[in-house]
């Protein structure tokens, strides 16, 4: 699963539902009807992450990225631990890629023959070169680590860009941030 923003793409069609979804199979329609019908992620103690948030925000800033990719998998590790889900690797690169459609900001690979899942995330803007800002940073490595949480916590066969995704997305941002949900 990769995510690339363009402007509108968050768009919700009539009834709730992305304009994606008429074109899915009624075994597909069931399975992002599931996903959409799942609004949070409970995380167990959400102050034991708040250093690792906190490293990671300095980790981004110091425009290091080599530590902020040590942070981010110290993060990402942590969380996968504390849902009882497999091991996820966590890559950091310089530039996002951008075409036409876009910027990628993150990608989501399923795991192979006994390997890991891995998130890829990139730490600067594809056209001006900035680092990304954290707040930016962190949901896009939430985002993608939704995508292994979809397959391996919840048992979907797919994992959809749904609302329920991104209402899970966001509550599991607003735990590890300390906000309210």
């Amino acid at each position: 699963m990769s995510t690339f923003f363009k402007k509108g793409t968050r768009t919700v069609a009539a009834g709730r539902k992305f304009a994606y979804y008429k074109n899915l199979s009624a075994a597909q329609k069931r399975i992002y009807d599931q996903s959409d019908s799942i609004p949070s992620v409970k995380l167990p103690g959400p102050e034991r992450f708040f250093p690792y948030i906190k490293a990671l925000q300095s980790g981004l800033a110091s425009e290091n990225r080599a530590r902020t990719q040590e942070v981010a998998q110290k993060l990402i590790s942590a969380l996968a631990m504390a849902l009882g889900v497999p091991a996820v690797r966590i890559k950091v690169l310089e530039r996002r890629p951008s075409r036409t459609w876009g910027e990628m900001h993150g990608l989501y690979e399923l795991a192979e023959r006994g390997g890991h899942a891995l998130l890829t995330v990139w730490m600067r803007t594809a056209k001006r070169r900035q680092t990304v800002a954290f707040r930016t940073f962190l949901r896009t490595i939430i985002h993608e680590f939704m995508h292994h949480l979809d397959y391996t916590l919840l048992r979907l066969k797919e994992s959809y860009h749904t609302e329920g995704f991104y209402k899970r997305e966001s509550s599991l941002v607003k735990g590890l941030l300390g906000e309210a949900a």
